[in-house]
């Protein structure tokens, strides 16, 4: 079945479609495939979990949307426990990874503006950044491929190399506000920023009175072992926008920030908002997920089944050195550099035909992204998957 030509062309799809799913699997014509992608590490506890599905049938049964002029306790309840697992002292609540990002861009410009300082008004971010499709967005992360054909971009932003601390330094001016970085760059192949570059990027920021915000669409929510990457790092940001699996698979985004950002009690930062804050369905997911992953023992189980697919997955390397270069990554958020020769999609294609579902990523990388709630029975069925697939590419 191929797709339909009246669907905007925004996207390649491999040449599959599925019935149903249950757990880390998918379902397709009667064949069982272990899905190793999770949507895009959105489905962090696989497809259909009982409790994610009792907790939107709950909820869909009472309220699926009001408008922002009322209270409503689900949202505040969920709120408090969400800051009280962070750094945060609030959060706005969206629709998508992309739209969070926004957030966070219009927090650091407004802080500096309520404070008389309008001038400061520009964002240092990094090259092989993704931050969404939005103008602003693509914008700050620059990537010419994702900007051909919608220019002008929006001025304000600074990009400059990953992992380049002595280039933050030199780029930071009297307009600088601050800087805007993934700390993990998932759509770049699973590129991970050092740690001494995350903490100096705090200390520049508290030396320069800039504000520092994490990208963590991608590899917050429990994906590195913890419930967000800044404390792998060992780093408090001002602001961290997170989406993907913050309702486990339902569209939601939220930006988080310091009282400090927002102007206190003086609530400075209020011309913002959308029309879907805080939907009640969303909410309801995002609450049952946040106590699934703060429960006793989830991260820990994150952290240790992660090594284990980290060495199985070195382990295939030294197999096959003619088709995998590397293995990097952090927790569940992995990627395999394919050898140059072989494209990346070409490996996709045949892993898809072993039953094995992954997600393709820039400069011939694949994401390896499980549900967190795989075990290291999945994990040897995929080996086993992977090593047929890639006997198949050579």
């Amino acid at each position: 079945m191929t797709t339909s030509p009246k669907l905007l062309p925004v996207h390649k799809r491999f040449d599959i479609s599925f019935s149903h799913g249950e757990g880390v699997y998918l379902f397709s014509d009667g064949k069982k495939y272990l899905d190793f992608g999770a949507g895009i590490a959105v489905n962090a506890f696989g497809h259909c979990h009982p409790r994610m599905t009792d907790a939107l049938l709950s909820q869909a049964k009472k309220l699926w949307h009001l408008p922002n002029g009322y209270k409503f306790d689900v949202l505040d309840n969920y709120v408090k426990k969400l800051t009280n697992s962070t750094f945060a002292d609030h959060a706005f609540f969206c629709n998508s990874g992309a739209e969070s990002v926004e957030c966070a861009i219009k927090m650091i410009r407004y802080h500096f503006f309520a404070k008389g300082l309008p001038h400061k008004n520009r964002i240092i971010t990094f090259t092989g950044a993704f931050h969404g499709r939005t103008m602003a967005t693509i914008s700050a992360a620059g990537n010419k491929k994702n900007i051909e054909g919608f220019e002008p971009i929006l001025p304000g932003f600074d990009t400059i190399k990953f992992n380049d601390i002595e280039a933050v330094r030199k780029s930071i001016n009297q307009n600088t506000a601050g800087i805007l970085v993934e700390p993990i760059q998932g759509e770049e192949g699973i590129v991970v920023s050092d740690k001494n570059f995350i903490k100096e990027l705090r200390k520049i920021c508290d030396d320069e009175g800039l504000l520092l915000a994490f990208d963590e669409v991608q590899c917050g929510m429990g994906r590195t072992g913890y419930l967000f990457s800044y404390e792998y790092y060992g780093v408090r940001p001002d602001i961290i926008s997170v989406a993907k699996a913050i309702a486990g698979g339902f569209p939601m985004g939220a930006c988080l920030a310091t009282s400090e950002v927002i102007g206190g009690a003086n609530n400075t930062f209020t011309n913002h908002g959308t029309t879907c804050y805080g939907n009640q369905l969303a909410i309801a997911l995002a609450n049952m997920a946040l106590d699934i992953i703060l429960e006793k023992g989830f991260l820990e189980h994150v952290r240790s089944i992660s090594i284990e697919l980290k060495t199985e997955l070195q382990n295939l390397q030294k197999e096959f050195p003619e088709v995998v270069e590397e293995v990097r990554g952090i927790g569940l958020m992995l990627g395999i550099k394919i050898n140059q020769k072989i494209k990346n999609t070409e490996i996709i294609e045949s892993l898809i035909k072993e039953g094995l579902l992954l997600v393709p990523a820039r400069n011939n990388m694949i994401r390896i992204l499980p549900p967190l709630i795989i075990k290291s029975e999945h994990i040897l069925e995929a080996k086993e998957k992977l090593r047929s697939g890639f006997k198949t590419s050579l």
